[in-house]
């Protein structure tokens, strides 16, 4: 009979398998391979039936399935490759199971999430005050930070929102630039900012806002401002921005989902000079960080502001001020910091830095080797890990992205880019070397 421990092991023995098969396997699953998930759409069981048959099925018919994102080859977003430490960390959080909300549900999460917090600040050299809630994705967090600022400036205005709302109170404003990310505008919608009320900022032709043509700032305004444009990568002049939102009295939002980053670099830090004057920050870790999903940031420079608005105490269950479930949306929530502070541990700063610098090397050594080629034409510098494309000839992005994703070498992405169709290659993985790059290159400019 088969027990608790087999299929653990069983279930062990096929991840691995997986992983170590993402070198070679098709980026993107075939028809075939997707047709063949019709196998799983059955009625509800009627009773239990065998866990082995299902990991079986689950592995045979799912894994053929995935897009390998994991891999070396996967060029689309930013999705990182989770590193070994982190996945490893990962099953023993899986295997702990515990509810990570504070020191008394789980002493172990508490004190590796706090340690997490603590290193983050420390490496993305941002306000050592700071209160870092691990949340689910940037969106989550992004919400989170934008809830905090709302209320925040409200009470500067003598308004009460926990116990008044919304009805009556002063108009909090927010500016955004005109290709804010769409998290952005949907953690604001949630939050009951109509985006024909967003002050929209224009920006340059690089993607960044423009200090001139900034929008009147006041007291009573949340400014968003981005490290790392999706489409560009570039990043907002911080410090010209900053310094009027400040004197306006504004509160300062950096949505920094993969380009904070860049602040533990060396040869690109100055590309997040005066972030540290923000009030709020978002960042995934698994994007550049190559932690696995569920796996984000947010941030704020008042953390005892950030508890009183995110706070979830109850007449049975107080945690600590800044536990996490006063700093994060969820009341029970994984440890989902603790992969974070695994890959912390071991890479280190240095580790972080090299691998950051690494793929922005890559990048640019992959525009390098295609512009111009092919019918290719890049679009813009390439300031960090993005490598904005379109097409000259007949072929339209979208066919050629099309065309070079079946081939099962590669897969990326369509975009749009000031209203005209494009494609954008991304470098994120841990696993993508220098060879990859020259791979990708040949597939592109069908030399393969």
């Amino acid at each position: 009979m088969k027990t608790e421990s087999d299929l653990m092991r069983d279930a062990d023995a096929r991840a691995q398998t997986y992983r170590q098969s993402v070198e070679t396997r098709n980026v993107y699953p075939n028809a075939d391979e997707i047709a063949a998930l019709d196998e799983f759409d059955v009625p509800l069981p009627e009773g239990p039936s065998d866990a082995q048959v299902m990991l079986k099925q689950l592995d045979e018919i799912g894994s053929p399935a995935t897009s390998v994102s994991t891999g070396p080859h996967y060029l689309g977003y930013v999705i990182g490759g989770v590193l070994p430490a982190a996945a490893a960390a990962d099953r023993m959080v899986a295997a702990w199971d515990q509810c990570a909300s504070s020191h008394a549900n789980s002493p172990v999460a508490a004190k590796l999430e706090a340690i997490a917090g603590r290193w983050v600040l420390d490496i993305l050299d941002l306000p050592r005050s700071s209160a870092v809630g691990f949340g689910t994705s940037a969106t989550a967090c992004g919400l989170s930070c934008f809830a905090a600022a709302r209320r925040e400036l409200l009470a500067r205005q003598g308004w009460d929102l926990d116990n008044e709302g919304l009805v009556g109170a002063p108009e909090i404003k927010v500016v955004v630039s005109d290709i804010a990310h769409i998290t952005i505008f949907k953690a604001l919608r949630i939050l009951g900012f109509g985006k024909r009320h967003l002050l929209v900022a224009k920006t340059d032709a690089r993607g960044r806002i423009d200090p001139k043509t900034l929008p009147l700032l006041d007291n009573k305004t949340i400014l968003c401002l981005q490290a790392g444009e999706v489409n560009t990568g570039d990043f907002d002049p911080f410090v010209p921005l900053i310094e009027k939102a400040k004197s306006a009295g504004a509160w300062v939002h950096i949505d920094g989902a993969f380009g904070l980053w860049a602040r533990a670099t060396n040869s690109h830090r100055h590309l997040t000079e005066g972030i540290e004057g923000a009030d709020s920050w978002t960042t995934d870790g698994h994007k550049w960080l190559n932690t696995p999903y569920d796996s984000a940031m947010a941030i704020v420079k008042d953390g005892d502001a950030f508890a009183r608005v995110m706070n979830a105490d109850a007449v049975y269950a107080t945690a600590e001020t800044h536990a996490q479930t006063n700093l994060t949306l969820e009341f029970s929530r994984r440890a989902r910091g603790i992969p974070i502070w695994a890959v912390l541990k071991t890479l280190g700063r240095t580790g972080v830095c090299e691998m950051v610098e690494r793929h922005c090397r890559q990048a640019k050594m992959l525009a390098k080797g295609i512009d111009g080629k092919n019918g290719i034409k890049v679009l813009s510098d390439v300031p960090l890990n993005q490598v904005l494309c379109t097409t000259t000839g007949k072929e339209t992005p979208a066919d050629f992205a099309a065309r070079m994703n079946a081939t099962g070498k590669l897969w990326f992405g369509q975009t749009v880019w000031r209203g005209k169709p494009a494609f954008r290659l991304s470098v994120s993985s841990w696993r993508t070397t220098d060879a990859d790059i020259e791979r990708a290159i040949s597939v592109l400019i069908d030399n393969y």
